[in-house]
């Protein structure tokens, strides 16, 4: 049980990625409330200020979503190369327990082998 929780836990990659996308939303998040405060602080005369708070907030979440997208892209590659996942392919002998359906409309099926067709794009 303990080997199997050690594998199930995230690394120190994915909890980098995890923190750089919560940043991220909560900078997104925050940029409504950027422009209320930059709307008050125009109303009061700082106009520089008020535009320069909310361009900031815009430029601060634009970068964080940038930087998570990009983190979380090759982390998922990393992911993907390093075979940490462990996809296997079905080959024709583990799909026997698979029924047909049932009142199939189609009477002439033809099962082509891999020999019999190419994949097209």
């Amino acid at each position: 049980m303990n080997g199997w929780y050690a594998e199930r836990t995230a690394g120190r990659a994915a909890r980098a990625v995890i923190a750089v996308a919560l940043l991220a939303l909560l900078l997104v998040a925050a940029v409504p409330v950027a422009l209320l405060a930059a709307v008050v602080m125009m109303l009061l005369g700082h106009v520089a200020g008020g535009l320069a708070l909310f361009g900031g907030s815009v430029l601060a979440a634009a970068v964080a979503v940038l930087l998570a997208g990009m983190s979380g892209m090759r982390h998922l590659r990393k992911l993907l190369s390093g075979g940490s996942l462990r996809v296997m392919r079905l080959d024709a002998s583990q799909y026997t327990g698979v029924a047909e359906p049932e009142g199939s409309d189609y009477a002439n099926v033809v099962e082509l082998d891999r020999s019999e067709y190419t994949e097209v794009r």
